[in-house]
């Protein structure tokens, strides 16, 4: 398929709706790790923390990537809905629905990016990867509670 030129400001969007996605997973999981109780709690709270660094992590890249294509990175953070369950499995099942959603959004940084920039259809291809890890440990983590 022959290369397209880049839509930079519909790319731009969409790094930032992710940027505020991921800047919302950093609160989203370090508040988790906070709530979680019950024998299983420090691996848990190990993985939790990790997400929470991760989401860090991938928003600090996609903020490179909006600045190198001259956007200027969201100060806002996505939605957070508190629903007050705190359960083991009312956190992991929250987790789960929070990586559902950044695969959708890296998606369709794909589907802007594709066959118009190699380095970012691999960045969004990665992401995707990364985010489809992650449902994976939290749909086998989340198969004892049935």
């Amino acid at each position: 398929m022959p290369m397209r030129d880049l839509d930079v400001p519909k790319t731009t969007a969409i790094l930032n709706t992710i940027l505020e996605h991921e800047l919302a997973g950093v609160v989203r999981y370090t508040h988790y790790a906070l709530m979680v109780t019950g024998p299983n709690r420090i691996p848990i709270v190990a993985f939790l923390t990790a997400q929470a660094q991760e989401s860090l992590l991938h928003a600090q890249q996609v903020g490179e990537l909006l600045t190198g294509l001259e956007g200027h990175p969201s100060m806002r953070i996505g939605p957070l809905e508190e629903s007050n369950q705190h359960s083991t499995q009312a956190l992991l099942r929250e987790s789960l629905n929070h990586e559902l959603e950044a695969v959708k959004h890296y998606k369709a940084l794909l589907a802007t990016v594709e066959n118009a920039s190699v380095y970012l259809e691999e960045f969004a291809r990665t992401m995707i990867g990364s985010e489809e890890r992650h449902q994976l440990e939290l749909k086998k983590m989340l198969r004892d509670y049935g």
